[in-house]
């Protein structure tokens, strides 16, 4: 048995592979739209989801950006998904054209109320873990339930004990 805590499974994400992994996503999205292929918008889910909805929006040619605002953790503590901010409610209707973006799928909680609210929007997440998975119309990376994704913007440079052992 493992004296590591839970979160201690860690992925750890630099600036360089969320770059990498959004374009890859959005290389994956392109052409996917309703309109001839483009998406009329892109919302990111905050906090997460605006550096990858920014580098997606750029690759393509997006410029239709808004936010919605859905808060379901404390730190590392997942609560009940409660929206803060809405985007523009013309621009969305039912979210049809739309691509919502977030960094990570991790139980459907938070996507579950964006697909309720827009039933027909487009889901895209760089990661996904098996429990969210089937609320994600695409993502790039999966990693198991367990494992802890540690976002460059949560992350300082430091000095780690090695994962066995002393030096």
């Amino acid at each position: 048995m493992s004296d590591r805590l839970p979160h201690e499974k860690g992925f750890h994400i630099s600036w360089d592979q969320i770059h990498r992994d959004s374009r890859a996503l959005a290389w994956r999205l392109d052409g996917k739209g309703p309109d001839d292929g483009a998406w009329k918008a892109i919302v990111a889910i905050t906090r997460g989801g605006m550096a990858p909805a920014m580098i997606i929006a750029r690759e393509l040619d997006v410029r239709t950006v808004d936010t919605i605002s859905i808060k379901s953790y404390d730190h590392q503590q997942q609560s009940e998904a409660k929206v803060l901010k809405s985007p523009d409610a013309d621009m969305m209707g039912d979210g049809e054209g739309v691509l919502i973006i977030d960094d990570l799928v991790d139980t459907g909680k938070t996507l579950e109320v964006v697909k309720t609210l827009y039933p027909k929007a487009h889901i895209a997440t760089v990661y996904a873990k098996p429990m969210g998975r089937p609320m994600v119309d695409s993502f790039i990376t999966e990693v198991s339930q367990d494992t802890w994704i540690f976002f460059p913007w949560d992350m300082a440079l430091q000095y780690v004990e090695p994962y066995r052992g002393k030096d």
